[in-house]
């Protein structure tokens, strides 16, 4: 019954998932509209990281085991936050594992929509800047953010094509619409975090192409009930 409550949820769920890409796009658009650094060196360099982490995945065998300590290491440190106690950590190129004594939503899918690496980086960020101010070398940290958050948006991309446990345990159309609410949420929270985009017009852009959405599903199930009706008839 949680499972087919869980499906039905997702699919409601949808009109949701293309506001937030419509949110998206308006988003980068506001940003780069009033500049706010969008075509800077910091910008340049956050996408020559994307664009170098590509090429690494095409050009050079995949790094797996880094990945799957990645993965294993975000299970724990989410454990961690729900007060639950990790061990026994595994890690092989084909595969790890970690035994937490809770598990919860959150704690079985943020390997797909926390970026470890990157929050690492993030977190040696603020440390240098506690002491540096301003942060030396912008564009070197932004180039290692993206390299390792384009890592995280194509192993999980790739991980998903194949059967997960953590995917099948809520469900694969629930967890892939929670996995790509979330993935779209931080790169939201991070455009409005460095560049002048403000919060409250991410709010009012996710409150507007919401009440689009779903006016619009709405509208089309009001055609079809009325088409069928004057078939019937």
């Amino acid at each position: 019954m949680r499972a087919f409550l869980r499906m039905l949820f997702a699919l409601a769920a949808l009109p949701f998932c293309w506001a937030l890409a419509r949110v998206l796009f308006d988003a980068v658009w506001a940003a780069a509209g009033r500049g706010g650094g969008v075509f800077g060196a910091e910008t340049i360099a956050f996408v020559a990281g994307m664009a170098a982490f590509l090429v690494v995945w095409v050009c050079l065998p995949h790094p797996m085991k880094t990945y799957v300590l990645a993965h294993e290491l975000t299970h724990a440190l989410w454990g961690l936050l729900f007060f639950a106690k990790p061990s026994k950590l595994r890690v092989a190129a084909s595969g790890g594992s970690v035994r937490l004594t809770k598990s919860n939503l959150l704690i079985t899918l943020a390997p797909y929509f926390f970026p470890f690496y990157s929050f690492i980086v993030i977190l040696l960020a603020l440390a240098t800047w506690w002491f540096v101010r301003p942060l030396p070398c912008l564009p070197a940290w932004m180039f290692a953010i993206a390299f390792t958050w384009a890592f995280h948006i194509l192993f999980t991309l790739d991980t998903l094509a194949t059967r997960q446990p953590d995917i099948t345990l809520y469900g694969r159309i629930f967890s892939w619409t929670f996995i790509y609410v979330a993935n779209v949420a931080v790169v939201l929270v991070w455009l409005a975090a460095t560049t002048n985009l403000a919060f409250a017009e991410l709010w009012d852009f996710l409150r507007l192409r919401t009440a689009s959405a779903y006016c619009g599903v709405w509208d089309a199930a009001l055609y079809v009930a009325h088409w069928l009706a004057n078939v019937a008839h």
